[in-house]
């Protein structure tokens, strides 16, 4: 296939998934903003992991929720912590138990009841996306995942789970930050109403 072709072919795989979740994903993307809408109203925190370009894509839109998203949208800053950002935290909870508690450590010490995590996992299969899943529903969290492929262990996890119907790790990053966008896009928006 030639390079013409070949980014065609990115492209419309991209326009499909987006297309997909417009459609068949919207009843589920609105439950999501509402989760966070109580969250954010009664005070909570929302709660980002992932691992990778997923830990990248948890610092954005963290950040998107601390800074701002909309530079015409004057609005206070709303509380959002990406679990990925601490090297110290991360090291020392890999070295002192075990990789897969690097998320779950930090959110038992840090979540409330009615706090939102958003556990982002292209496979569906990470395990300390997973775990910190786990924990987050023993402490009454409510759960989130931007998840690819069939959704792994994962998605049994999830209150919301986001799966975008693909094995293609690139597109599903693209389509998780697309997600990202629009439910942090219109959770501002109902915030801001009120």
């Amino acid at each position: 296939m030639q390079e013409h072709e070949r980014l065609k072919a990115m492209m419309e795989d991209g326009i499909a998934l987006r297309r997909h979740i417009a459609v068949e994903m919207a009843p589920s993307v609105l439950q999501a903003i509402g989760l966070c809408e109580g969250a954010l109203r009664r005070g909570g925190k929302l709660f980002f992991c992932g691992n990778g370009g997923s830990a990248a894509d948890a610092q954005h839109l963290a950040t998107e929720l601390l800074v701002r998203l909309r530079s015409c949208v004057e609005r206070p800053s709303w509380p959002a912590i990406a679990l990925t950002l601490d090297p110290a935290a991360l090291t020392a909870g890999g070295n002192d138990f075990g990789f897969e508690q690097v998320f779950a450590r930090p959110l038992s010490g840090l979540g409330r009841a009615g706090d939102v995590l958003f556990g982002i996992t292209t496979s569906g299969r990470s395990a300390n996306v997973i775990k910190a899943l786990q924990v987050a529903r023993s402490m009454g969290i409510a759960t989130v995942g931007f998840l690819g492929g069939d959704g792994g262990a994962a998605a049994a996890l999830c209150d919301v789970p986001l799966i975008v119907p693909s094995v293609e790790t690139a597109r599903v990053q693209e389509a998780h930050i697309t997600l990202g966008h629009a439910i942090l896009e219109l959770l501002e928006d109902r915030l801001m109403r009120t």
